[in-house]
């Protein structure tokens, strides 16, 4: 496993854990300038082209361009986040920001969710860069501020400098995971697209008063009970689209769990991919946050109940508020939209797709490439809404299962092993030397 460009992306990515470069979602959290900083020192001298934004103070995004040689060779553009989730250091049993490596495993926050990606990405950037450029033009982005969903990152660039970088072809977060298929064959992950977000504001009115006396009073609260009553009954349709069905067929069960499962009535023969499932195969509505009140002797006039809703891929604005309207039908309800962010997803009779599948096959032989979407948010959507083509890629081993991976994003002891690192690390490798094509 060690060589040179492992020993270095290890280093590197020690170093951007060490950077802790925390977003808390408020805007002078992150300090994405340090990992900026790291990157900047570890680009110097590879002959990369180095430009940096800053979005607000000490929100710092790097760009290192590698040059195509071949004016016919398509881009790449690997996006990778330098910011990272907060910590309850009290649960955890190692220094968050420790980087340390205990029997094969590297410890620290941002250790799986992205900076182990993130680190690759940047050394085989460098390493095209020292051997001259590729065929076509390979650019690296640090960027920051992904984990508030990119204000002051992505969607920053996508505003003010969308001539920065090419969002043409794009890898990102994440991938390669294997699926605990029933017949024991290797099934494993690319993510080629991501559910939307149709976030909700849900308000009700009543009449105020004193808490002494609430006969025949007109009660916010237990208006709110009620919307959250009726919206915990709703049951969105499941999805018969081809990625849903090929995700469960992947499974290889038996044609009556098959059935079962594709009708979303048996999450749980994905075991630790259950929740995962029946995210992925119907509109999700999560009940997150109710206000009401604020003495405990004032009858509250107005609450109200946010909610998370992710859309599938074809899902409007207009179809979520028809559903919440039907079910809340005979409530005085108004609805108030907050962050809305339609769904995205790329094909996957794409050249990208396809370079990404056969280099899976070639680290997995005989494995069976699927393509999934992610139930959370990334950098890629804003690839695709620009037109271009956005795919979740890494690699790991075939003992790493999906749920085992997605169990370390914003955990208490993330950690990554270290042969992922290796295997993620020479899958960059061949898919930037196959993409990209040779030096002309």
């Amino acid at each position: 496993m060690h060589h040179e460009l492992f020993d270095d992306t290890l280093a590197l990515l020690q170093d951007l854990i060490r950077n802790a470069c925390v977003n808390d979602l408020t805007a002078t959290s992150g300090q994405e300038v340090r990992n900026a900083d790291t990157l900047e020192a570890f680009f110097a001298g590879s002959g990369a082209q180095i430009q940096r934004y800053e979005s607000a103070p000490g929100r710092v995004s790097i760009v290192a361009t590698v040059p195509g040689t071949d004016p016919d060779a398509q881009p790449l553009t690997l996006l990778g986040h330098t910011d990272v989730v907060p910590v309850d250091r009290a649960r955890w049993s190692v220094d968050p920001f420790a980087a340390e490596i205990r029997e094969g495993k590297i410890y620290g926050r941002g250790a799986v969710d992205m900076l182990f990606i993130t680190a690759i990405m940047a050394a085989v950037t460098r390493k095209a860069a020292r051997a001259g450029g590729l065929g076509g033009t390979l650019t690296f982005v640090g960027v920051a501020d992904e984990e508030a969903r990119g204000g002051l990152g992505a969607a920053w660039f996508r505003k003010h400098h969308p001539e920065a970088f090419s969002w043409q072809h794009c890898l990102s977060e994440t991938g390669g995971a294997h699926l605990p298929t029933a017949d024991g064959s290797d099934a494993l992950t690319i993510y080629v697209g991501e559910k939307g977000a149709a976030q909700r504001r849900i308000h009700v009115h009543g009449d105020a008063g004193h808490g002494s006396a609430p006969y025949e009073k007109d009660s916010a609260i237990l208006k709110i009970g009620q919307v959250a009553a009726r919206i915990a009954a709703i049951k969105p349709e499941v999805t018969q689209d081809s990625t849903w069905k090929g995700f469960v067929q992947a499974f290889r069960f038996d044609a009556a769990t098959e059935a079962a499962v594709l009708r979303g009535e048996r999450y749980e023969a994905l075991g630790q991919l259950a929740a995962y499932g029946d995210a992925i195969s119907h509109l999700s509505i999560a009940q997150t946050v109710l206000r009401a009140g604020q003495a405990i002797n004032v009858l509250p006039s107005h609450a109200w109940l946010e909610l998370d809703i992710r859309t599938l891929p074809g899902q409007s604005d207009e179809d979520v508020d028809a559903m919440l309207l039907e079910a809340l039908e005979g409530i005085d309800v108004e609805i108030e939209h907050l962050i809305c962010e339609e769904a995205t997803i790329s094909p996957t009779d794409h050249p990208l797709y396809e370079a990404l599948e056969a280099v899976l096959v070639e680290l997995f032989p005989g494995a069976q490439v699927v393509p999934t979407i992610a139930a959370g948010g990334s950098d890629l959507r804003f690839a695709r809404r620009a037109g271009g083509v956005g795919y979740g890629f890494a690699a790991h081993a075939i003992e790493r299962t999906l749920g085992a991976v997605h169990a370390q994003l914003h955990s208490h002891d993330e950690y990554l092993h270290l042969e992922d690192l290796d295997l993620s690390l020479r899958a960059y490798d061949a898919v930037v030397q196959r993409f990209c094509g040779p030096a002309v």
